[in-house]
């Protein structure tokens, strides 16, 4: 008799969960056909663990069993009821479900955190969590489980590096951050390099009060201490004092200003009626084919403009040795390094994951959603740059 009942209930099991698979619902899920094998497989796998855990020492010293507990436990496929049984002392540290553990790591962690790298925030991140897998997750739970990727965050900033990279940019972000209730301004401090093998690689992410020559010097004693010996370019922006700060910790170095920074200075002090034609006569200077060509086209832009935008000029001639690094190079590597373009593109990809985003409540949480987008966005750099292997012929390896 019992066989047999058991044989109709097996059926019965069979034909609900075919009919689930059907529809596409959750064979596993809040009135999933398995549902009950799920929770009867983890209480059973808890009460091995307790087992396992009261060994002859422990009920020596009076541990035993003492009651269980129910707690809802949140998966991918919904909540769940378990009954989990105690002990007398409270020594027991269960493995598979921890004592505080309300949320499955395995199935929901990931879905959390990936969510929270796309830019969502915690309100959306527990809407969609509800309608999809009926899971209640409070924002402060949401905050401990994207804590999580902290300590990787850590040993990624602290990581060694290659001994050589051929080319850098180094640029800031900037964002508003909760500080003991005030809202500051934080810059975030990015190095994105090229390896010898030609392929990207973000060394360094730093966060600051400000974006300042002095502080960069720190982020690049960092790469030295991380074991960089040396960066044959550096392609900047034009802060005061930021090459002075690369050439005293890699004297090596050749430093290029990004040309478009300076352009967009130089325009600022040029009247409006006058923009389109200095320009025009710009371009012949750093469209040169030749740093001696470019130089002459200085010298006429000097003498066509140099008595009505003195200040202007002055700025060229003074800064010309950063400015003109990149004409020692053929347009492969001129392309790549006589602007920061390469660098503001990745900014531009992180911006789309942090445009959402008010004041961040804290440095920490700005730079895990940083992070979170890098890991996205590095997840395209599959390989070396075009034409690397003729590129890379042209650096001077042995100084």
């Amino acid at each position: 008799m019992e066989k047999k009942e058991e044989q109709i209930n097996d059926e019965a099991l069979r034909k609900k969960a075919i009919k689930q698979f059907m529809s596409g619902k959750s064979l596993y899920g809040k009135d999933g056909a398995f549902a009950p094998m799920l929770k009867s497989f983890l209480e059973a796998a808890l009460e091995g663990e307790l087992d396992a855990h009261l060994d002859e020492d422990e009920r020596n010293s009076g541990n035993r069993k003492n009651g269980k507990v129910s707690k809802t436990l949140q998966t991918s496929e919904g909540p769940m009821e378990l009954e989990t049984t105690r002990d007398r002392n409270s020594t027991f540290e269960p493995e598979l479900v921890k004592k505080r553990e309300t949320i499955l790591a395995d199935s929901l962690e990931k879905k959390i955190i990936g969510m929270y790298g796309l830019g969502m925030s915690f309100r959306d991140i527990s809407s969609h969590l509800k309608e999809m897998y009926d899971a209640d997750i409070s924002h402060s739970t949401l905050s401990s489980i994207t804590d999580r990727i902290i300590p990787e965050i850590k040993e990624w900033q602290s990581r060694p590096l290659e001994s050589v990279y051929c080319i850098i940019w180094l640029d800031a972000m900037h964002y508003k951050v909760k500080d003991e209730g005030r809202i500051v301004s934080r810059a975030v401090y990015h190095i994105l390099g090229i390896n010898p093998e030609g392929r990207k690689e973000l060394l360094g992410m730093y966060v600051s009060e400000s974006e300042g020559a002095n502080f960069w010097l720190s982020v690049l004693s960092d790469l030295r201490n991380r074991g960089v010996e040396d960066i044959l370019i550096a392609c900047i922006d034009a802060l005061k004092g930021f090459a002075e700060a690369i050439l005293s910790t890699f004297p090596k170095t050749e430093v290029q200003s990004c040309i478009v920074h300076q352009i967009r200075n130089s325009l600022k002090y040029v009247a409006s009626k006058d923009q389109k034609p200095f320009l025009k006569d710009l371009k012949e200077v750093y469209q040169s084919t030749t740093k001696e060509l470019a130089e002459q086209q200085l010298d006429l832009l000097e003498q066509k403009w140099g008595k009505k935008y003195p200040l202007v000029l002055n700025s060229w001639r003074n800064n010309w040795n950063k400015l003109s690094t990149y004409f020692k190079y053929d347009p492969t590597i001129r392309r790549l390094v006589y602007t920061t373009n390469t660098i503001e593109g990745f900014h531009r990809q992180v911006r789309k994951v942090t445009k959402t985003k008010g004041a961040f409540p804290s440095d920490m949480a700005l730079l895990k959603l940083i992070y979170l987008a890098y890991k996205n966005i590095r997840k395209k750099w599959t390989g070396p740059l075009q034409n690397w292997s003729l590129t890379i012929s042209q650096f001077p390896f042995v100084r």
